[in-house]
């Protein structure tokens, strides 16, 4: 497995600290003020992303001496820059999952494209190998299946959010079950629990549905 983590431009208090020194050695890709934050856990990213125009001149001037791949966009541009560094992360780095950082708990509209973006049909060929994750939640998404969730210690909360419509979600070996739900519009059942040491399985046969872990 290829994995790549991408540091957003999001609140730095929200990504776990442990995150830098586990993964101090993996491929890294940073996006604008993002990419100040690798550098100042001496981590530089492979690839840096965006319009630059949050980043102060110091931080230019840093960026450009220590990054070798830095590439630009218009601040006028049809998509996000999350959504590129995700497809540069698959196309360019060759990633087989993508673990995403800094891209919840700021502006409420770029955390929304974080969590939509992967129903965009052209990013619907990475579901299932895409987390966001920060200090109190990971989410991940998924295509239509049949899952098994492994029982989770560190996280009380499991949440299934069906980011669009949805048939024949079922949900089983979790606190509230549910079986063979359709739901016409974005819904969320949230704050249902594994299991004592029970692994949660769930279904669904059409949508895409995101799982949030989540704890207090």
């Amino acid at each position: 497995m290829k994995r790549v983590n991408i540091m957003l431009g999001g609140p730095q208090n929200l990504v776990p600290p442990v995150i830098y020194q586990q993964r101090f050695s993996e491929p890294w890709l940073g996006v604008d003020h993002g990419i100040v934050a690798l550098l100042q856990q001496r981590i530089t990213p492979v690839i840096g992303l965006g319009d630059f125009d949050s980043l102060s001149d110091f931080e230019r001037l840093l960026v450009d001496q220590q990054v070798k791949d830095l590439r630009f966009a218009q601040p006028q541009k049809d998509f996000t820059d999350s959504q590129w560094a995700l497809q540069t992360a698959f196309t360019d780095l060759k990633a087989t999952a993508v673990d995403l950082f800094a891209g919840t708990g700021g502006r409420l509209d770029h955390e929304l494209v974080n969590l939509f973006m992967m129903t965009m049909p052209s990013y619907r060929p990475w579901l299932g190998r895409v987390r966001l994750i920060d200090t109190k939640n990971e989410v991940q998404f998924f295509k239509p299946g049949t899952y098994q969730l492994p029982y989770q210690t560190d996280y009380r909360y499991l949440s299934f959010v069906n980011l669009m419509p949805v048939q024949g979600l079922t949900l089983r070996q979790v606190k509230y079950p549910l079986t063979d739900y359709q739901a016409d519009f974005p819904t969320s059942w949230s704050s249902n629990e594994f299991l004592p040491n029970q692994a949660a399985t769930f279904s669904f046969k059409t949508g895409v549905v995101a799982v949030i872990l989540s704890r207090d």
